[in-house]
């Protein structure tokens, strides 16, 4: 049987993205906003319960009563109230009209299996999670046959194996699939398949098919519609090469104007729904965000430790260097597949969020795997030529990079040791490769050190009970020793700077200790109340070091926190310590400030 290996591992690729989707995380059983439709998924999705359901595209009103019965996200962010008072969805309509069909199926179901049929209940949860592997599946095996028709067999294979087993492929397919990524990736292999058919016979069917695939993309993504770059670059390998293609454009002038009116023809779907809605034609959906496009965070968005596409995916490394063997052996492959990656990393990363809220590693270069398995495969097609102690090696170094990617889509979802949006390069290095820490290595997350031995020469240099607090105001909280304790809520979010004189001598470590007490856990990181210690030379600041504090205080509870800090090397002339409760409305008590040093 030919293309025996790349069928087997299309098959072992498929049995375990399932079992994946349905036994170890199964999103559509899990509620609020670790549901399959919750954050932006929940936004994509609201076209349909609008227009199906509650026949309500302007004012979206079910919103409300949607939160508060699943509540998918913490606030109802998917619409915006625009100057006529509708109310404009966030995203765009393209993955609505993906979901569509299994958003039928599920409406058509719900109340005969006795659930409501209110969008949001388990059926649809379940079709969408369904659909979106079904989708996966199907992306896989385009992107197979894509890569049948230029490189061997085996390299296919192992270009699925790696995938799927070692990027975060795995994670935006069988886990969170229903994102955006995991269908655009299914439409860049279809957009690929229609390309190199269309080139070998160019019929109008295969025309319309690129039209439309890619009018539907920038449905998804507006960004996408650089999609376009492949269809008329693919198998251009020089410049002369580029103007026979130009020619070819124009004796096949109707097939391109027939895909470019059914790109058209699907993107006119968002300007309709703008007019109906907002009564212009054109609106920028996502307010405040937008693009740096002459200074994009490419460092970031490739090495930082909080989401760098190459910190969490490093086998992809394995595609960049791909692209010099594509070019020594596929030459019409390589420069249609070098641009358009290339343009897709510098818009990508020209986004100001540049992290994309909580995602594993870089959730928007997913898409672009369609396009990089092919250096991917070259790269592939030539370790099996090499001898077998450098083919042992690279398999042990693909193996490394799936355990990898495994252990970190573990702990992302059931291993908790993955602080989406909040990863730092010490917190990184500190739980790596590891299953269990100690709860003092959350502090990493804030700030750099963790004092984890024994403490010499212990000297008290600060103390305040509060007991003379003039801080006043009606307090829920008891206070926690005596008659008064520090207290911080809605009308009272700054405590005062307490500032202590203090020269560097022979100790190296600061300590700074207080005793917290909350009524409600803070569970937003951007509100929780934070401990600050600044190290001062007169009026400027050399160094400061934050803890939030309620990373370590659950509803009700008292505890004794502390910041451990090494001297900056630069001089200072005091310390300050300051709360702050960082916009938050939930009040806490804070008591028994103590500063300390020692070696």
């Amino acid at each position: 049987m030919r293309n025996n290996y790349s069928f087997i591992a299309w098959l072992l690729c498929s049995l375990f993205l399932t079992t994946v989707s349905l036994f170890y995380y199964p999103k559509w059983k899990i509620g609020q906003t670790e549901a399959t439709i919750s954050w932006d998924v929940s936004g994509y999705y609201f076209y349909l319960p609008a227009v199906f359901i509650y026949k309500d595209l302007k004012q979206v009103g079910f919103r409300e009563q949607i939160h508060q019965k699943y509540q998918p996200a913490n606030s109802p962010y998917q619409a915006f109230e625009y100057e006529n008072g509708n109310y404009v969805m966030k995203y765009s309509a393209g993955m609505a009209i993906q979901y569509l069909p299994f958003f039928l199926v599920a409406n058509l179901l719900a109340e005969p299996l006795g659930y409501p049929a209110d969008g949001f209940s388990r059926p649809y949860q379940l079709a969408i999670s369904l659909g979106s592997l079904l989708v996966a599946l199907l992306g896989l095996w385009l992107l197979r046959r894509n890569l049948l028709n230029y490189f061997p067999d085996k390299a296919v294979a192992g270009v699925l194996l790696l995938l799927v087993f070692a990027t975060n492929y795995l994670d935006y397919t069988a886990i969170n699939g229903a994102m955006t990524h995991n269908y655009l990736f299914t439409l860049y292999a279809l957009l690929v398949w229609f390309t190199i058919r269309f080139y070998q016979w160019p019929t109008w069917w295969k025309a319309l098919g690129i039209g439309l695939v890619l009018g539907l993309a920038a449905l998804t993504r507006p960004t996408e519609i650089i999609a376009c770059l492949i269809p008329i670059l693919w198998g251009v390998p020089h410049e002369i090469a580029l103007r026979e293609r130009l020619a070819f454009f124009r004796r096949k002038w109707p097939l391109l104007a027939l895909a470019a009116l059914g790109c058209a023809a699907v993107g006119s779907i968002q300007l309709f729904y703008w007019k109906y809605v907002s009564g212009d034609w054109i609106v920028y959906s996502y307010q405040d965000q937008g693009f740096s496009w002459l200074s994009p965070h490419l460092k970031d968005g490739l090495f930082s430790f909080r989401a760098g596409w190459l910190v969490y995916t490093p086998s992809m490394v394995l595609a960049l260097i791909g692209f010099y063997t594509l070019y020594r052996q596929q030459r019409p492959l390589f420069w249609p597949t070098l641009i358009f990656s290339l343009l897709f990393m510098y818009i990508t990363f020209a986004w100001d969020i540049w992290w994309y809220g909580g995602s594993l590693g870089q959730r928007a270069m997913v898409q672009a795997y369609a396009i990089l398995a092919f250096p991917l495969a070259s790269l592939l097609q030539w370790m099996i030529r090499q001898r077998r102690w450098l083919i042992y090696s690279f398999t042990a170094l693909c193996l490394f990079f799936s355990y990898y990617n495994l252990w970190w889509t573990h702990q992302a979802h059931r291993g908790g040791l993955f602080a989406s949006e909040q990863m730092t390069k010490p917190y990184f290095w500190r739980v790596l490769f590891r299953y269990q820490v100690p709860e003092e290595v959350n502090k990493l997350l804030d700030t750099k050190y963790i004092f984890e031995g024994e403490r010499h020469k212990v000297r008290s240099i600060y103390e305040n009970d509060f007991e003379a607090d003039t801080t006043a105001y009606d307090c829920p909280l008891p206070p926690i020793q005596g008659q008064h304790s520090l207290c911080l809520g809605q009308e009272q979010q700054f405590s005062p700077t307490y500032s202590i004189p203090f020269k560097p001598e022979g100790r190296h470590w600061l300590r700074a200790t207080a005793s917290f007490r909350c009524q409600e856990k803070e569970w937003d990181t951007w509100r929780m109340t934070q401990f600050i210690v600044r190290f001062m030379q007169g009026e400027q600041k050399v160094k400061e070091h934050v803890l939030r504090v309620y990373r370590f205080l659950d509803n009700g509870t008292t505890r004794e926190l502390y910041i451990d800090c090494k001297y900056p090397r630069k001089p200072f002339d005091r310390v300050e310590v300051a709360f702050w409760n960082a916009d938050s409305n939930k009040p806490i008590a804070i008591d028994d400030l103590k500063v300390e040093v020692y070696e």
